[in-house]
């Protein structure tokens, strides 16, 4: 039995007495409903365990839902994607769907508790597309059968084509009865037999497609192929058996041929976009090593699907293997290599305590780590989600030409209707011939590829130089701004204040001073106690004096946002005590804001931190018991540092008529002088968020399109009022979220990269809207007055489309000009 159920009924019926009915019965009952096999295989995504790997929570209107990107097979215009939209759409629970062309993916809201992912998958599936959840090595696969399928398909429309241009080379040359009737039905029948393999096999795809464009009352680019080849064939196949009238089997053979193949390199093209966001997605590892609970590093592991892993879960990472998760480093010390994400060619230090990112490679040792992170959010998920969330946005100039394309081949089916009907009364002997070269000259392909392509190459090459568009609209806004904003701090300059001159008083040694100051500050976080250490460290002499003159400190205290001080014994048992940090905590009054005798020497600083060796009285330094006043030993000049390549940023973006704005939180001089120094006119001080924010603002009112350029927490606001924002190298993760765009290598120099290649790639995208539109104002009122034959119009067909997708791929290895 299959169930306890079954089991009483069972038992019921025995006792009843009633066995004798299984002996009388004429055939066995019938079951309840049986779950469709493929139904059944698809609802395996339904399994929580298996979703963990390809859903992610998100946010829609109607609150919480899960979101994920699925894999389309057999789309081939802008009419499949307005298709497959509607469907999902129209599917109870389902939030949103976007899918995109040139990638053959979408991206799929729902609420999994009026919907199972399965249903989506199914309904998919009962419009003709084969849909899966995206993953990268089943893509890959699935690429592999959809290249070899499409060659085999040219294959034989090329071979066919070829025999049958043979067979009707003798009628374009012979004259009028030169060739016996006997001989002529015969070249016409052998063509047939090489044509049927051709209409049956090759243009399979276009019936199937024109098929499900007319169910669902869209007429797309497969409705006009399919109509020109089925009546074109049909035509020659009545010619044969009737002995009458003309053969066009030379026609169709080529011009499915010519299609088919014209397809094939734009799908070769369509993959090449997506190329960059693949190989991020695939260099994430599947499994990781997950040590045992209770087991030390180093200890007994198993193997587990990253899906699988928790937060504070512990995991090894062998050398040359990469980290699947965020994750910060528990045991061990490594070099990482990072030029996956961030495009750094030299491995970076990572020790105990360091945060690692998802997508890492471990170039050192082994290491030890705890996930922080589970893998559906870690960093290269986070960078691969926000590429899917570009890729699905569509800038307006796309939903104009969608539009367009739509209306196309409605209006082009009506024109080959009223041309045939205009021939039938001139001449219905060319009436049919011209129909054709009507319907196959069209190029309503190009117009729908036209935006898509082009989005789709400068996306991929963008992220191949590590610069990651997020949204959709973030090209055509970047390439018409007019006036970017930069944030200060962590912007145009480094975010970490460095030393930048030492004074010391008299008598006092360089060496001596530096190894006092980096004791002081030994394991404060504070951003001046790390320049103070850097900057002894990166002195020579500094690490001998500290060897020679080993020193212990005695009662350190930290005042925050003060200072810190401490009794040094030197190792020749001489007591100091010495305070390190703001004038007033040093008692004393800043000698550089009024010793005149120092002001041309000292160079301009943020801030200045001050060492003073105390009196030995045990009284507070500037109180009225005080017996001595405290001795001034060292002056360090803090600063925070431009970029190296801001000064050439500012300028090349000058260069390129965008004039530059600097909005900063930090003190008037500080940045009248970072102003001063970039070449900028335009900046504000001491802004408050909602300053920089009325700033934007103010731009936009005058007719400006602003591109915001920032990092912190406090931009957020500002990046969503701008008309694009751009996100810099180590943004919180509030500012990437806001952005349009996200540099991830440590330099800016991504953001003229970014507005260059804007500027190039909506360049090309008009090139092909206009060339699409010219060929088809051209070669349609000429197919009309039937001054293009059928073979001719394939040719410009699929020549058309093909000019279309290689103008776009001419963006894929295009590299702006850093001169």
């Amino acid at each position: 039995m299959c169930c306890a159920g079954c089991a009483a009924v069972a038992e019921a019926i025995h006792a009843a007495g009633l066995d004798d009915y299984y002996r009388h019965r004429s055939a066995p009952a019938r079951g309840a409903a049986v779950v469709p096999a493929e139904l059944a295989s698809l609802a395996i995504y339904d399994e929580p365990e298996l979703q963990e790997r390809f859903t992610r929570s998100a946010e829609a209107g109607a609150g919480p839902c899960l979101e994920a990107t699925l894999a389309i097979d057999g789309m081939r215009c802008g009419a499949c994607v307005w298709l497959i939209e509607r469907a999902l759409v129209g599917v109870p629970g389902v939030l949103g769907a976007n899918v995109n062309l040139a990638t053959e993916r979408a991206v799929v809201r729902w609420d999994p508790e009026r919907t199972p992912l399965s249903r989506l998958l199914e309904r998919c599936r009962e419009i003709g597309y084969q849909v899966t959840p995206f993953d990268v090595r089943l893509r890959e696969a699935a690429i592999a059968r959809t290249s070899r399928t499409q060659l085999r398909r040219l294959f034989v429309a090329g071979f066919g084509m070829m025999q049958v241009m043979m067979y009707a080379f003798p009628a374009y040359t012979a004259g009028p009865g030169e060739i016996e009737s006997g001989f002529a039905t015969l070249l016409h029948w052998a063509s047939l037999v090489l044509t049927l393999p051709v209409v049956l096999y090759s243009a399979q795809p276009f019936f199937a497609g024109a098929l499900r464009d007319l169910r669902a009352l869209r007429p797309g680019m497969d409705v006009p192929v399919a109509i020109s080849v089925a009546v074109a064939f049909g035509a020659s196949v009545w010619a044969t058996l009737s002995g009458h009238g003309e053969v066009y089997f030379d026609s169709v053979t080529m011009f499915v041929f010519l299609l088919l193949g014209s397809r094939h390199l734009e799908w070769i093209a369509r993959r090449r976009a997506a190329r960059a966001l693949d190989a991020m997605a695939a260099a994430a590892p599947e499994q990781v090593q997950r040590l045992l609970p209770g087991e030390a590093p180093g200890g007994i592991t198993e193997t587990v699907p990253a899906a699988r892993v928790r937060v504070d879960d512990l995991i090894e990472v062998g050398s040359g293997e990469r980290v699947a998760l965020d994750a910060v480093i528990v045991a061990g010390r490594t070099s990482v290599d990072l030029s996956l994400l961030t495009g750094e060619s030299v491995p970076v230090q990572r020790a105990g305590g360091d945060e690692v990112p998802g997508g890492a490679l471990n170039a050192g040792a082994p290491i030890t780590l705890r996930v922080l992170r589970p893998v559906a959010e870690s960093t290269l998920s986070s960078i691969e989600r926000l590429a899917e969330r570009a890729s699905q946005d569509k800038p307006r100039i796309a939903q104009l030409a969608d539009r367009a394309a739509s209306w196309f081949v409605a209006a082009l089916l009506a024109l080959a209707l009223a041309v045939l009907i205009v021939w039938w009364q001139l001449d219905p002997a060319r009436a049919l011939p011209i129909a054709l070269a009507v319907l196959v000259v069209s190029c309503p392909c190009a117009l729908s590829m036209a935006t898509p392509a082009a989005l789709a190459a400068a996306s991929g090459a963008l992220l191949r130089r590590h610069v990651l568009i997020t949204r959709g609209p973030a090209l055509e806004a970047l390439a018409s701004c007019t006036d970017v904003v930069f944030d200060k701090t962590g912007t145009l300059t480094t975010g970490t204040p460095g030393v930048v001159a030492l004074e010391l008083a008299e008598g006092i040694e360089r060496a001596a001073a530096l190894s006092w100051a980096a004791r002081l500050e030994h394991g404060s976080a504070h951003p001046f106690a790390r320049a103070i250490r850097d900057f002894a460290a990166a002195s020579g002499s500094f690490a001998e004096t500290a060897a020679a003159s080993p020193a212990t400190l005695l009662e350190r205290v930290a005042e925050p946002g003060a200072g810190v001080g401490a009794t040094l014994v030197t190792g020749a048992g001489r007591r100091l005590r010495l305070r390190l940090g703001s004038a007033q905590w040093c008692g004393i009054e800043s000698p550089k804001a009024t010793d005149p005798g120092t002001a041309t020497t000292w160079p301009e600083a943020d801030s200045t931190v001050f060492m003073v060796e105390l009196p030995a009285s045990n009284e507070e330094p500037g109180s009225s018991s005080d017996h001595g006043q405290p001795r001034l030993l060292a002056s360090f000049a803090l600063r925070d540092r431009l970029r190296p390549e801001a000064p050439g940023l500012v300028a090349m973006l000058s260069r390129s008529g965008v004039r530059s704005h600097l909005a900063s939180g930090d003190r008037e001089p500080v940045v009248a002088r970072c102003a001063a120094e970039l070449g900028i006119e335009s900046w504000i001080a001491a802004a408050t968020p909602d300053a920089k924010l009325a700033f934007v603002r103010t731009l936009q009112q005058q007719g400006a399109r602003v591109l915001m350029v920032g990092d912190g927490i406090n931009d957020a606001p500002v990046m969503a009022a701008a008309d694009v924002s751009v996100a810099v190298g180590g943004a919180t993760t509030l500012a990437r979220v806001a952005a349009d765009a996200i540099v991830l290598t440590p330099s800016i120099d991504g953001v003229v990269d970014l507005v260059t290649t804007a500027r190039r790639c909506l360049r090309v995208v008009r090139q092909n809207l206009a060339w699409a539109l010219a060929y088809n104002l051209v070669a349609i009122p000429a197919a009309a007055c039937g001054l293009v034959p059928p073979w001719l119009a394939a040719l410009g067909m699929a020549g058309s489309s093909l000019l279309v997708a290689g103008n776009a791929l001419t963006l894929w290895s295009w590299k702006p000009s850093t001169s």
